[in-house]
């Protein structure tokens, strides 16, 4: 690593089997250099991470090996990519020599336009490779519609939009996929190998606006922040992407916490799951394997696929958004967070962490190391988001509810809300009617009201106030109907 006055000369980054130099500044994000190199597959439909078009494939570490995941390249810094490998449509095939994603999209009529199939197919390219689809696959009809026989799980396309195909062929290519050749080299993605110590160091090119930094130790991240606290820290940079791209934001000192170790655990002791700040929502989805309920409900519920490999508990939380999908959940099972400085660490109630619209009680020399779930876990347990589409939307309204009942009483109640007041909050009114009475329909439909004069809810374009007071007030008995059903977690 060059000295920290100067920098690094450039940041290399693999794209399509070539080592290509990335130059620019910190708020340059991966579309505009792949764009820049000639590869102008990868489009810009929203700028935002909604629509997938600029869709490319990374190599990422997964324990002992690498695999193949597909980000929003629009909101990805450029300077994020240092010592990574690249994949963009045209470095998975040629016309000559398709990829067999590229040839069952083109057989089964799933491009008319053209615009968004590239991002298609390296979302679909992703799953192709994952390495649990294999195993996945059934010899009978899938139990349910977006699993197909071939293992492929058509959510990977959750965070793909297309507005000519009905999505029908699309969905027929995805099926039709079959397993990777033996003599596939692209089956193996490269691994992260000696490259990982360079990526988790990249600095910006001295005499480039501002400074883009991967510190290597926690304690280098601490101490910048020290030093610098004007400096913004990303992970996944699925929030400030969007913020770059739409607000015309910029930095002098950006921050990537998203390769630190200390970040990146998931640990479990008997009195708590602790989950690392920098993992993301995907590799979070696959390390905990359904042992927390409520967050195998949140998952497919948060943004798509596409955001879910990039984002991270730490950014959903950091960022203080009163909508964010994260935080009700986090409430709701009673979660504290680690946040540490070059002085130490403290542990924060989640309850008590939001203080005011974006406003939180983390100075700005720490960081969010962790968040910790206790245990015991309760039993029955339900996330609610209402929103105008049912996946990759923000919700309006978001309610998360975990339970203990004991001999017909409920003995536990946790409920934390979204998208009702400036904060996340904890509906603590209802939770103390609850406590002692019996667990029947009865009782939720009249502690409904008073969880409808819970926060303090406001007119905007995705929900009127007495919209989102009425799905608040519908919440309980929506929450018995599942358990009492059959159809709810833990029922």
């Amino acid at each position: 690593m060059a000295s920290e006055a100067a920098g690094t000369p450039g940041c290399t980054v693999t794209v399509n089997h070539q080592a290509r130099e990335f130059t620019g500044p910190p708020h340059a994000n991966a579309l505009d250099f792949l764009r820049g190199l000639g590869l102008t597959s990868c489009k810009e439909g929203c700028a935002e991470g909604e629509c997938g078009a600029c869709a490319i494939l990374v190599a990422r570490p997964d324990g002992e090996r690498s695999r193949w995941t597909a980000v929003n390249a629009c909101l990805l810094p450029a300077a994020a990519l240092e010592g990574q490998h690249v994949l963009t449509a045209e470095g998975l095939g040629t016309a000559d020599e398709p990829h067999p994603v590229q040839r069952e999209m083109a057989e089964r009529g799933g491009s008319q336009c053209g615009y968004c199939t590239p991002g298609f197919i390296c979302a679909m390219a992703a799953e192709y490779y994952r390495p649990e689809r294999a195993e996945e696959q059934v010899a009978e009809a899938p139990v349910h519609h977006a699993d197909g026989p071939n293992g492929f799980d058509l959510h990977a396309l959750s965070g793909n939009l297309c507005r000519c195909t009905g999505y029908r062929p699309i969905r027929d290519a995805a099926f039709a996929l079959g397993v990777p050749e033996p003599e596939d080299q692209l089956a193996q993605p490269p691994t992260a190998g000696p490259a990982a110590t360079d990526y988790r160091r990249a600095d910006t090119p001295a005499g480039q606006p501002g400074r883009y930094r991967r510190p290597a130790t926690l304690s280098e991240a601490l101490r910048i922040l020290a030093e610098e606290p004007g400096t913004r820290v990303v992970a996944g940079a699925t929030d400030w992407g969007v913020e770059v791209n739409m607000k015309f934001a910029r930095a002098q000192s950006v921050l990537a916490v998203d390769r630190l170790e200390e970040l990146r655990r998931v640990v479990q002791t008997d009195d708590h799951v602790e989950l690392g700040a920098a993992c993301t929502l995907s590799e979070l989805e696959r390390a905990l394997a359904g042992r927390i309920p409520l967050l195998s409900l949140l998952w497919p519920n948060f943004a798509s696929r596409l955001i879910r490999n990039s984002a991270t508990l730490g950014g959903n939380l950091g960022t203080g958004s009163p909508i964010g999908d994260s935080p009700p959940v986090l409430l709701a099972l009673d979660t504290q967070l680690v946040l540490a400085c070059s002085a130490g660490e403290r542990v924060v109630p989640l309850h008590d962490y939001f203080t005011g619209y974006r406003q939180t009680v983390r100075r700005p020399d720490e960081l969010i190391t962790a968040v910790r779930i206790p245990l015991p876990l309760a039993p029955l347990v339900s996330f609610q988001k209402v929103a105008k589409r049912r996946f990759d939307d923000i919700s309006s309204t978001a309610v998360a509810l975990a339970f203990d009942v004991e001999a017909g009483l409920i003995t536990r109640a946790r409920i934390g809300l979204g998208g009702v007041a400036a904060t996340p909050l904890r509906a603590t009114a209802t939770e103390q009617v609850l406590i002692g009475q019996a667990w029947s329909g009865e009782t939720l439909r009249g502690a409904g009201g008073i969880l409808a004069a819970e926060g303090t809810p406001m007119d905007d374009h995705r929900a009127s106030a007495a919209y989102r007071q009425a799905m608040l007030g519908s919440a309980l008995e929506r929450f018995f109907a599942e358990q009492d059903s059959g159809t709810g977690a833990g029922a």
